[in-house]
């Protein structure tokens, strides 16, 4: 006679019982939040490094919008950055350079559990000190910096998965970290940046999630200490299999939304209606990096008219795609290279970047590993190169 678990295995709920196995028993999508993860560190510390010398006037002490006039719109809207803790440039200076060192540290997969939360510290702290410097690739730079932090973005492609065990680096950064995070929610300068409750949804302040975080990163190297294959440390990793499996979901809904919504936007525009929304920004100076070039573009009325209706089409299409996987991995390629297109002919290298990175949650496995699998061979090849006699 069959067992109970071969019927199961075999009756009406076989693939509900796969589906939640594969839910919690594997990451799903590792090198997708790889890439991702490396994209938007690039994304980030390229756009740090491209505004290092007009830091003060964005987002310092020279800025237009002043402190005064931050907090008084950080007050209403209850938005998170550290720099009205201390002010002055001292402070300033410190969060802007731990910007690129949490950016690199992203960029590299270098204690990535850390690093991601110290990426988003920093990223909210920037942005959020003057909300009008910002496009739609910083739009999407501030809500990827918080998905990133619940996924296991560093499995592959990354300084932690070549690395065998936790070691004394990471202990001795959780706590310092520890103690640095006790020192801002206690020491009476956070106001209300660090708070348990908010009246907004979801009514949770940012101190349970730092501190959650701290204190799941110290549950997590206990439990591998002790009993790395007790059933506790089981448990745990399908929780955090499950939260990112939740987080790349909602990655992939947010993009989905964003291209959705972009495209039912234009189908309302009588510009796009027309088909001459391209035609306008070619012909103002702050689209036209390459001034040859975009005049070239804009000179071509039919072009300019495909275009305007080809972006249409794609973004209100792509949400359709999904639904088979070569043309999706077809209207993708086309996305990317439309992307590329605007981050030379338009200048928004920033925004293009952003958008390619979030679009790698679409990005075919096997797509990835072939060009990872190129790369190394290049690499050897080159090894092999300078090693020549």
């Amino acid at each position: 006679m069959e067992s109970g678990a071969v019927r199961m295995a075999r009756g009406p709920g076989a693939p509900l019982g796969r589906g939640m196995e594969a839910f919690t028993g594997r990451a799903l999508g590792r090198h997708q939040a790889a890439v991702m993860r490396i994209g938007f560190g690039l994304v980030w510390l390229a756009y740090l490094l491209r505004e290092w010398p007009n830091r003060r006037v964005l987002y310092g002490d020279r800025s237009p919008w002043s402190m005064e006039l931050a907090e008084r719109l950080l007050t209403d809207n209850g938005a998170f950055t550290v720099l009205p803790w201390f002010g002055g440039r001292l402070w300033f200076e410190l969060v802007y350079h731990l910007a690129v060192l949490a950016a690199l540290a992203v960029l590299l997969g270098w204690r990535t559990r850390a690093s991601t939360v110290l990426f988003l510290v920093t990223v909210l702290s920037l942005q959020n000190r003057d909300v009008f410097l910002g496009d739609g690739g910083d739009n999407v730079v501030h809500l990827m910096a918080v998905y990133l932090v619940f996924t296991r973005c560093a499995e592959v492609w990354s300084l932690d998965a070549r690395r065998p065990g936790p070691g004394r680096t990471g202990v001795a950064l959780w706590l310092v970290l520890g103690a640095v995070l006790a020192v801002c929610q206690f020491g009476g300068f956070a106001g209300d940046s660090l708070t348990w409750t908010d009246r907004a949804f979801p009514y949770l302040g940012w101190s349970p999630l730092f501190w959650g975080l701290w204190a799941v990163a110290g549950l997590w190297w206990t439990l591998g200490r002790l009993r790395p294959d007790g059933e506790p440390r089981a448990v745990l990793d399908g929780l955090a299999n499950m939260v990112h499996n939740c987080a790349m979901l909602v990655i992939a809904v947010e993009v989905v939304l964003i291209y959705a919504t972009a495209g039912w936007y234009k189908v309302q525009g009588s510009r796009w209606q027309d088909g001459t929304a391209l035609y306008y920004p070619l012909h103002l100076d702050y689209f036209t990096p390459w001034p040859g070039l975009s005049a070239l573009v804009g000179s071509a009325l039919l072009p300019v008219f495909l275009i305007s209706y080809g972006t249409v089409v794609l973004q209100v299409a792509f949400p359709f795609t999904l639904l088979n996987r070569r043309v999706k991995n077809v209207l993708l390629a086309v996305m990317v290279l439309e992307h590329v297109g605007i981050a030379v002919v338009l200048g928004l290298p920033v925004f293009s970047l952003a958008m390619i990175a979030a679009d790698a949650v679409f990005l075919p496995t096997g797509a990835l590993l072939w060009a990872a699998a190129r790369l190394r061979r290049i690499r050897r090849r080159r090894i092999r190169w300078r090693l020549a006699p």
